[in-house]
Parts: C-alpha cells; structure tokens; sequence
C-alpha cells in the first residue's frame, strides 16, 4: 500500500473499518522502526528516547519502552507523561521554567537542561539541592552550534537571533559546576551527512568542554528510519564521540519512531465548483495536520497524484471557516463522489500532539491497525466534552 523504510504498513488495510476521521496507527510498522533504532544503539552504544513532542501515543508505550531508553519532554506535562506512561529516563528542556514547574521537575525529571545560563544559576541552589536526595538527577547547558543546516527558518534553532540556546560568546565556563552535559538540537527531517558537519562546528568550539562532562544530547530531527538514511555513518559519529571524549551520546527523535506508520482516514463530504473542481474533507489542515500550514508541505494520498499526472484535479479543503484552511491540489484516476474514503500519509508525528478544536471540530478518533495480525482497534473517540473541557 504505502512504502516507506523498505517495509510496507497497512497491508490489507480497509479504511471502512475505522470512523472518519481517524489517525491510524500500524503497530506492525513502529515495530520495525524501533528495530532500526535498537540496532543503531546495540551497533554505536548510543542511548537514544522518543521526543514526546512529535509523538505521544501512551497506549503504545508498552513496545516503545521495551527498546527505547525513555522520552524528552518540553513541559512538565511531557515529562509527567513520560514519567507515568513509559517509564525509563525522562530528560527535559524548556527554553525558560516557573519556579514551580522546576519544583515538579526536580522530582520527576533525570536530566533537566538549561537554555541559559542565567536560568542556570537562577535555578542552581534548588537543583543542587534536589540532587543531593536524588543523586541520579543531573543537569545539562543547550548550545547553539551557530551553524544552520534547515531550510526552514521557522524550524531552525540556529538560525539569526534564536532564542534556542547559548551560543559560544555567552558560553560561561566559569558557571559549569553542576553540569554534566551539554544538548544541541539543529536538525529538522535530516540524514547524518548534516549531523556530521554540525559535529565539525561543536567539537571545534567546545572539544575542551566536551572531556571534562559525562554526556552529550545530539537532540532530534534525524531520519534514522527513514530507507534512505545513512545508518553506518551515524554510528560511527556516535562511536567517535564516545572514544574521543568518554562522553555517554543520547538522540531524541520523534518522527523516527512513527515515520510512515501512521495514516489520516477522511471522507469527501462535498465536491463544488469554483473554476475548479474543489472538495470538502470531514478534516482540517489547521486542525489536524497544522504542519500543512506551518511547514508547509503537500501529504501524499494513497491513489492520487500530483496535479496533471491524472485526468481529475482537486483542490481538497477543510471543514473550518479560515480560508486558507487548503491541503493542496491532487489528480485522481476517477471523479471524487460523497462519502468516498481518502487516506493521508505520514500522519502519526506532529499531528496528534499539535491539533485543535478550532472552530468546534471534532479531534480525529485515534485507532491502531496490526499488518501482521490484520487486528483493528479504536483506541479513543473524541465529543463534545472534549471541546468544552478546554474552554471556560
């Protein structure tokens, strides 16, 4: 059906069998994505955890802990959600903390990183204090390597007065007891070839840092399941950085462990006309894939094809009242009729954790599909009470 990480998920799938719309989750293929990701680790030693923020789905936190050495988190949300539903480590980073989410955190977090070090030392007396009780909690300084390798600004931390990070003239060396671990994060959807550059910038402003510290956080952003991946360099980066520094090396993808494993079930609900044949979907791009908008990108739909290269070209759109709420121009090989069943790609990551009830529409349901058992289940529906519990 639809191919990615030379695996094929959602063999058999029958879109009827689940509400609309619905994210879809093929269990079948995240257990092949954390079997890359287990052998990366058993072949570089590296210790990599699932970033909740592209992907939170708890009821499968069962074969996700069991090769996944535990989540990041960005809130005290994240980090309770890790903590609760997965287990194994939990590392956070926020660009700033209340005192009182750093008091939840202290008791819940392994590892806390800073963005500044100003928020170092405001926070330093009570963490120091909390690792005293806790001696496995530890603290760690985000860096800025100051070299870009995105090709969206909106997604990249190192791009011209970001806020993510000290960057190497505000580097205090002087303010470095209590860390042991320094984090970066720059890619966004990229292989090792750029990790591997970034590397050349971090080691060269920071090599002296790096053999006094235990640990370095090489962030998200890699395709490490992605078929197209360079694996074997990645290893080697990783084993390096462990040989060179005596360093222990953590990752934290998100979309690695759910890429090509998830789909968005809709329904055409009408077919206008507007000097071209546009169609109404029981979706939203700004509800239900917001990075449509933000990225933004063009998802693939299973059957359809780019604009030309079959005789029925559609605008599809969503339900809400923004205008430019459009996911884009598809042929199909056939008229779209009401009612008819039209399949997302690649909708696992960044969409369930990043939706909305913007104008009163209903979340998708939230289901899984087995390709190896041909097992389905609806996990969780949404209504009503789930709109109204987030207004007052």
């Amino acid at each position: 059906m639809i191919r990615g990480n030379g695996y094929e998920p959602f063999r058999g799938f029958d879109p009827e069998r689940v509400p609309s719309p619905a994210y879809v989750v093929d269990r079948a293929a995240i257990r092949h994505n954390l079997g890359i990701l287990d052998s990366v680790m058993t072949e570089s030693g590296a210790k990599i955890l699932l970033a909740l923020k592209g992907f939170s789905m708890f009821s499968l936190a069962p074969e996700i802990s069991r090769v996944l050495k535990g989540t990041t988190a960005s809130s005290v949300h994240e980090a309770r959600l890790g903590r609760e539903e997965f287990g194994g480590e939990v590392h956070v980073y926020a660009p700033a903390f209340k005192d009182e989410e750093m008091r939840v955190l202290l008791e819940t977090a392994d590892h806390i990183v800073f963005n500044s070090f100003s928020e170092w030392e405001h926070h330093r007396e009570s963490c120091l204090k909390a690792a005293e009780n806790r001696p496995g909690l530890e603290f760690g300084i985000r860096i800025n390597p100051q070299h870009s390798e995105g090709s969206v600004e909106l997604y990249d931390p190192c791009a011209p007065y970001s806020r993510m990070g000290v960057v190497k003239s505000e580097f205090r060396r002087d303010l470095l007891q209590g860390i042991s671990g320094l984090h970066f994060h720059s890619l966004c959807e990229q292989g090792s070839e750029p990790l591997e550059r970034t590397l050349e910038a971090v080691t060269a402003n920071y090599g002296d840092v790096l053999k006094t510290l235990k640990w370095i956080n090489l962030g998200g952003g890699h395709h490490i399941s992605k078929e197209d991946y360079n694996r074997p360099l990645l290893i080697r980066l990783i084993r390096e950085l462990k040989e060179t520094y005596d360093l222990e090396v953590y990752l934290e993808p998100g979309e690695a462990i759910a890429i090509h494993s998830g789909v968005l079930v809709t329904t055409v609900l009408d077919t206008p006309v507007n000097a071209m044949n546009l169609a109404i979907l029981d979706t939203s791009a700004t509800c239900h894939m917001p990075d449509v908008l933000e990225m933004p990108y063009r998802p693939d739909i299973l059957g359809a094809g780019l604009p030309g290269m079959q005789p029925h070209l559609y605008r599809l759109g969503g339900q809400t009242c923004l205008a430019g709420d459009v996911i884009g121009d598809y042929s199909f090989p056939r008229p779209l009729s009401r009612g008819q069943r039209l399949i997302f790609d690649d909708m696992a990551h960044y969409t369930m954790v990043k939706n909305t009830t913007f104008n009163g529409i209903p979340l998708p349901s939230i289901c899984t599909y087995d390709s190896d058992s041909g097992e389905y289940e609806v996990i969780r529906e949404f209504g009503y009470g789930d709109f109204r519990s987030r207004l007052s």
